[in-house]
């Protein structure tokens, strides 16, 4: 089944309803948005566009994101979201790594990406004319088996090579109705807020709200502002939205500031990194029992653990799980092994997950597809613990991505950047612990020369190449870094040496 069907079904049963916000005002119906949808699938299959083949979205949150979405299903395209905050270097890697036949932008992203990448194929969607058809759409979504290709969620590995996980149809069906059976039961009345990039999760939590007809609302900034967050909740009210843990404490800090106490929002639901328990507690002393954590990755997007507003438990009152990151969701198995072999409650190893929406493999990487996927279960990476009643532990990551506002960062991409500076001798890059953030990236330095200005040199030279958001916060230079007999840096031991 095409996932774009739920949207034409939708506009069918709820055609007249409001669909799609720009900050406050109302600008599509659901019969609008599908329209749109089917207009611009259509554009796309009079330009070239094949059943199957790729097509990226480079732009920022607008409500454009989320007709281009759809009409890349609708035409029988696969939609590889690229994340705006890349510098258009990484951006075209990723178009070019996918295969991608166009590549649908806002202006701003499709003049950036021209900088470097010169070629028909970049689409301005604010230039196309997509004048919508009053009534049903003119074409149907084209026909899609569970297993045909729908979204490749870029991700990376510890090389900081980027790795496209391959989410079939089937695997984005799985993924939006245990959303609906563990996270948050949408309603026509519910608004789905999108203040995190589109571009991952919060794109992703888009489908069950087409599904049960929901309301879309994209804020006027493209972005997150706790305060425009809380205005929006106030007006539309029954709002839920996905945030990273650095914007649940900003949206904490907004409420406090501006003496509210969340009114009109249902639902917050958080995850792409580490939440401190106290953190968690002061937003629901502030904002009410509303939270819901989830733990996924791209390979099983949002999909492994959840816990749930009830484990949460009362202000007053916190639950005994709230330091957990919950049960497995209902399309799941979840097992702790060592060696690849299952271990009983209460021992640490992998976390490994089977189920309907885990991904297909990686793609055109058939060595990495080996290495994270055996005989069903997807390796993750992060080492655990479960409980005598089902909760997941989660104690440390096994790679060494960084998780800063809730992107992951690769120290080995940022390494490979900085050691292009003639004076750099060596580096190691890690994340260390920061309230705000989560984590920042920090750099440890072995440098010849005396530059004053060297640090200012290396943010340069990353921010040429990488997007700003991956260059680090904090420089440190050290006469040798440490390491093991075999010459290998010992990170742990740079952890303690500056934490």
């Amino acid at each position: 089944m095409n996932i774009a069907s739920w949207l034409y079904r939708t506009a069918h049963r709820l055609p007249e309803r409001e669909a799609l916000f720009h900050g406050e005002k109302a600008i599509e119906t659901y019969d609008g948005f599908a329209s749109r949808a089917a207009c611009l699938g259509q554009a796309l299959r009079d330009r070239g566009l094949r059943s199957g083949e790729s097509v990226a979205i480079f732009m920022g949150n607008r409500p454009d994101y989320l007709i281009s979405l759809f009409a890349i299903w609708w035409g029988g395209g696969v939609c590889v979201p690229i994340n705006a905050k890349l510098h258009p270097k990484e951006a075209a890697w990723i178009i070019a790594h996918s295969g991608s036949r166009f590549v649908l932008c806002d202006t701003e992203h499709a003049a950036d990406l021209r900088n470097v990448e010169a070629t028909s194929r970049i689409l301005d969607i604010t230039e196309m004319s997509l004048t919508p058809v009053v009534g049903e759409p003119s074409t149907l979504p084209e026909s899609k088996g569970q297993d045909d290709l729908a979204w490749v969620f870029y991700t990376s590995g510890t090389t900081g090579t980027p790795k496209g996980a391959m989410l079939s149809h089937g695997n984005l069906v799985a993924m939006s109705l245990s959303y609906l059976a563990d996270v948050d039961d949408l309603r026509p009345l519910d608004c789905m807020l999108y203040a995190a990039p589109l571009s991952h999760g919060a794109g992703l939590y888009c489908l069950p709200a087409v599904l049960r007809g929901a309301r879309h609302c994209i804020p006027f900034s493209g972005g997150f502002d706790g305060a425009e967050v809380l205005a929006l909740a106030r007006k539309l009210d029954h709002v839920s939205l996905f945030a990273a843990p650095t914007m649940v404490r900003r949206l904490t800090d907004a409420a406090l500031q501006q003496r509210q106490s969340g009114e009109g929002l249902k639902t917050v639901i958080y995850g792409g990194g580490p939440m401190y328990q106290a953190d968690l507690l002061r937003a629901m002393q502030v904002l009410g029992p509303k939270f819901t954590q989830i733990y996924g990755q791209g390979e099983s997007p949002m999909t492994i653990t959840v816990l749930s507003i009830p484990d949460h438990g009362s202000i007053d009152l916190p639950g005994p799980h709230i330091g957990t990151v919950g049960r497995p969701h209902s399309v799941v198995d979840i097992r702790i092994t060592r060696d690849g072999r299952p271990v009983p409650p209460g021992i640490s190893g992998e976390v490994e997950v089977r189920g309907a929406t885990v991904m297909q493999g990686y793609l055109n990487d058939p060595a990495a597809t080996g290495r994270s996927l055996r005989d069903g279960w997807l390796m993750t990476g992060d080492i655990g613990t479960i409980g005598a009643e089902g909760y997941l532990t989660l104690a440390d990551r096994s790679k060494d991505v960084i998780i800063s506002g809730g992107s992951n960062i690769y120290p080995r991409e940022v390494e490979e950047v900085l050691l292009n500076h003639p004076a750099i001798h060596e580096v190691s890059v890690i994340g260390l612990p920061d309230p705000e953030w989560g984590e920042i990236v920090m750099a440890a330095i072995v440098a010849t020369g005396d530059n004053p200005r060297l640090e200012d040199e290396l943010d340069r030279l990353c921010c040429d190449a990488i997007a700003r958001f991956k260059r680090p916060k904090r420089y440190v230079r050290l006469p040798e870094l440490p390491k093991n007999y075999y010459g290998k840096i010992l990170k742990t031991e740079l952890r303690r040496m500056l934490t």
